[in-house]
């Protein structure tokens, strides 16, 4: 008897990440071109050099540019000062199908009633996203509830007796954080940091997993791409959630402090913890996505990527397994003002997609544009493919006049 051949799997449809009309509707006109001109500014090295330095000494100067800010890259970059006012983004951003993370970004703060208070701030950010479905993760960085030094100290020594107090107040501030999330049935993602504090990290966050990712992931650690012990450690953190009976929750980056780390590395002498080249990060990248479908029973997972064939990759990855477009596992998720082509196509193809959304006062959060405006004039090809989606609409939307 002759037997049929097997059935192949259909080739899936995927989104047009190159269609301009979706990935900008949102946006007027005139939204366009501040848009094109900001990315015109970071494009050239010298002048987001010279315009970052300015706009420090002018701010610790107490100079009236605070509105200058607010209206360029603030703009572009930031949901507001508030949550007030970050939810009407939210709200414009849920009108096309994509979601919300709420990302308190003050950072460098480092006094205990100062962490206390960005504590309090992202149990507001955890009480506003359970009564809105449009918010569905909250999010924090470690060191906006922990000093970095002590961060560091915990990851490579012996605590003394006042550090031990002191890691007992961070330790309590995650519990605080994770629990509230919990019951808010929210969940959270904590950010990753430097590699020298990020043991540290990774140990805590694996003990709030293991304590409140129960019935499913509530608790996300992120891991970090570029550096070239990630995918390991990825399979070793599936491997202990399975032994321990919970859920994995992970957000998945390629990183975001290369030079810092490789500078530290070659002055003191250790191995450098990054790849060796880009080809190397999105290996490694693309490796580990497959890894969490393949595990997608044991594990969620939120692809925080700027890259196209990566989002692309994962589209067909959950085809492939026959996951729906909205399976609650499966997040894609972006920078506010960037990748709109990725954010809006994948929405608009009904895949979970999520906007991080930066907020707060616009000179506490000047180290987190200041470093956005850097990263996209070092990394001269993301700045060029935002610049060419936006002109390429730009010129259907005068062609169709």
């Amino acid at each position: 008897m002759i037997q049929p051949p097997p059935t192949a799997i259909a080739t899936p449809t995927l989104p047009d990440l190159g269609d301009t009309r979706t990935a900008f509707a949102h946006m007027s006109d005139g939204d366009l071109w501040r848009a094109q001109q900001l990315f015109r500014v970071i494009g050239n090295p010298a002048i987001t050099a010279a315009g970052s330095w300015f706009t420090k000494a002018a701010l610790s100067l107490h100079l009236p540019i605070k509105g200058l800010v607010k209206a360029t890259i603030f703009r572009q970059f930031c949901g507001g000062e508030t949550i007030t006012e970050s939810l009407i983004t939210a709200t414009r951003l849920a009108k096309s199908g994509v979601g919300t993370i709420l990302d308190h970004s003050v950072e460098g703060q480092e006094d205990e009633a100062t962490l206390d208070h960005t504590m309090e701030e992202i149990l507001r950010t955890v009480a506003v996203a359970k009564d809105r479905k449009e918010i569905p993760f909250s999010v924090f960085k470690p060191t906006g509830i922990c000093r970095f030094a002590l961060l560091e100290r915990k990851s490579t020594g012996t605590l003394n007796a006042p550090e031990q107090a002191e890691w007992a107040r961070v330790e309590a501030r995650m519990l605080r954080l994770c629990q509230a999330a919990c019951d808010a049935g929210e969940p959270i993602l904590v950010d990753a940091e430097e590699s020298w504090i990020q043991p540290a990290i990774d140990a805590l966050v694996e003990r709030m997993m293991e304590r409140f990712n129960r019935e499913r992931a509530i608790v996300f650690n992120t891991v970090q791409l570029y550096r070239h012990d990630r995918l390991s450690f990825l399979q070793a953190a599936h491997s202990r959630a399975v032994s321990g009976g919970y859920f994995l929750g992970v957000k998945l980056v390629r990183g975001a402090y290369m030079e810092k780390e490789r500078a530290r590395a070659a002055e003191m002498g250790y191995p450098d913890p990054i790849q060796p080249d880009k080809a190397a990060s999105d290996r490694d990248y693309d490796a580990a996505l497959r890894f969490c479908v393949e595990h997608i029973d044991r594990i969620s997972v939120v692809a925080g990527t700027h890259n196209e064939q990566s989002s692309l990759l994962l589209a067909r990855l959950m085809h492939e397994r026959g996951l729906a477009h909205n399976d609650p596992r499966i997040h894609f998720s972006q920078l506010l003002g960037m990748s709109d082509n990725i954010s809006y196509n994948l929405a608009a193809a009904g895949y979970n997609v999520a906007k991080y959304v930066p907020y707060g006062p616009v000179r506490e959060v000047l180290p987190y544009l200041i470093r956005r405006a850097n990263e996209n004039t070092s990394a001269r090809g993301q700045t060029g493919r935002e610049l060419g989606l936006i002109l390429a609409e730009q010129r259907r939307r005068k062609g169709r006049r």
